[in-house]
């Protein structure tokens, strides 16, 4: 008799399977009637659209978020950006841990890829820090919402307060302030600097927290500097962080300056704070103080590629990851200058980190690219929109040149995929999908030199 082969899957592959689990029955209490503001159900099709955006945090929506969705569709939408920011593996473990629960090795591994950790000692711990760092900063920021929005909307204020730090913090950019996004409050000074707060440290990363932590307490009778006691991924996260919304927010300035759409009729103090939050909300949070299609060509170009490189491992946000761009970058002038290694802050970087930031790359660019190929040839977009539209969806940013209101069928089914793809990573699909290592002992291929530039 012949035993039947049990089905395994990987730990990358539960996972995936887990965010798209997530969705499906998300998009299953969103196409209810109870989840609508009218009381009608809502077209499936959106329903999955919005729950796809929720899990991967993204921010694009098909249908007004405020207008369309009753309280119990909000919360379902919050609670599936809770899970998406946090990752559905983080949740049980957390319920896990809360039900004393012992953590197995399945479980162990599971977390361990789920945050792409090189160790698995104090998993348990670290989960307990994630969960509770989260939902202390997320309720910090969500007391100094409720200073604007409780007494401009009464009691509805602290529902509106609550979602927004969320969604800020979990880089998710999904409001249920207005149909605008936060364009009403483009020139408030408090909801500029929460919002840009949240955004941040959701973006920088759990790792680079701890670090931090772990370094000042221990330094601090000491009062020696800080920064070069922290971790070389730390150092890379911080410093590409800053570098980035700095340079971003000065060129977007720059390009905007004299825009009559855009800055160009506001005070000095407004246009610099306005051109940072595009600054920082490029960096995968999608939220829109300044219509996005009212841009210049130049601004467009600047918020596409800090789109494109995103926030950091191990965090909240999206795109090829600040470390991995780092890293990138600097490997290519270690080859010019003819050297045999990738240093930074003085270290060098390992070959096997070297080859997962080229496989994430171009990964991630391939995603990019078919998917603004397919929707340009299955809808009238200009090459500028549609772009904008799949770099927003690929690194879940979820800003939008007023694009994906308009999209047909077709053209959300592109997007739903590809913010399902940018969501899941590029590197844990391949490894989810391919077929297993191949053992270390095959003899390998011959090798011959070939002409490369």
């Amino acid at each position: 008799m012949v035993r039947k082969k049990k089905l395994t899957l990987s730990t990358t592959q539960i996972i995936l399977l887990s965010f798209l689990v997530t969705i499906l029955v998300g998009s299953a209490l969103l196409a209810l009637p109870i989840s609508s503001a009218t009381g009608d159900a809502v077209p499936y099709l959106d329903a999955l659209f919005m729950a796809t955006t929720s899990t991967c945090v993204t921010g694009l929506v098909t249908l007004p978020t405020v207008s369309t969705w009753s309280v119990f569709g909000q919360s379902v939408i919050l609670l599936l950006i809770q899970i998406g920011g946090l990752g559905i593996i983080t949740i049980m473990s957390g319920l896990m841990l809360l039900l004393n629960r012992k953590m197995g090795i399945g479980d162990r591994l599971l977390i361990q890829d789920a945050f792409n950790l090189n160790t698995m000692s104090g998993l348990a711990k670290f989960v307990k820090n994630v969960l509770f760092g989260t939902f202390f900063i997320e309720g910090i920021g969500a007391i100094l919402y409720m200073l604007v929005f409780v007494p401009e909307f009464g009691v509805k204020g602290i529902w509106i307060s609550v979602f927004n730090s969320v969604s800020a913090f979990c880089n998710a950019g999904i409001d249920i302030i207005a149909e605008n996004s936060l364009c009403n409050y483009a020139t408030n000074p408090l909801i500029n600097i929460v919002t840009s707060v949240l955004i941040i440290l959701g973006g920088l990363g759990y790792i680079v927290w701890w670090d931090v932590l772990r370094v000042v307490k221990s330094r601090s009778r000491k009062n020696r500097k800080i920064f070069r006691h922290l971790t070389l991924h730390s150092k890379i996260a911080m410093t590409v962080t800053a570098g980035l919304i700095l340079v971003g927010a000065i060129l977007i300035f720059v390009f905007e300056y004299a825009n009559p759409l855009t800055i160009g009729e506001m005070s000095l103090f407004n246009k610099i704070q306005v051109s940072f939050f595009q600054s920082v909300t490029t960096r995968t949070a999608g939220f829109a103080s300044v219509a996005q299609e009212n841009l210049t060509n130049a601004s467009a170009a600047v918020s596409l590629l800090l789109m494109l490189i995103g926030g950091s491992p191990v965090g909240t946000a999206g795109g090829m990851k600040t470390v991995t761009v780092a890293v990138l970058i600097c490997s290519a002038f270690s080859t010019i200058r003819n050297k045999n290694s990738t240093t930074l802050f003085g270290r060098r970087v390992s070959e096997e980190s070297v080859k997962k930031a080229v496989a994430v790359a171009v990964a991630f660019l391939a995603i990019c690219a078919t998917s603004t190929v397919l929707l340009m040839a299955t809808s009238s977009a200009s090459a500028l929109d549609a772009v904008y539209e799949t770099a927003s969806a690929t690194a879940t940013v979820g800003l939008s040149r007023n694009l994906t209101p308009t999209l047909n069928s077709v053209g959300k089914i592109i997007i739903i995929i590809t913010m399902y793809f940018g969501r899941v990573g590029p590197i844990s699909l391949a490894v989810a999908l391919g077929s297993k290592n191949e053992s270390q002992n095959v003899i390998s291929e011959p090798t011959e030199d070939i002409s490369i530039g």
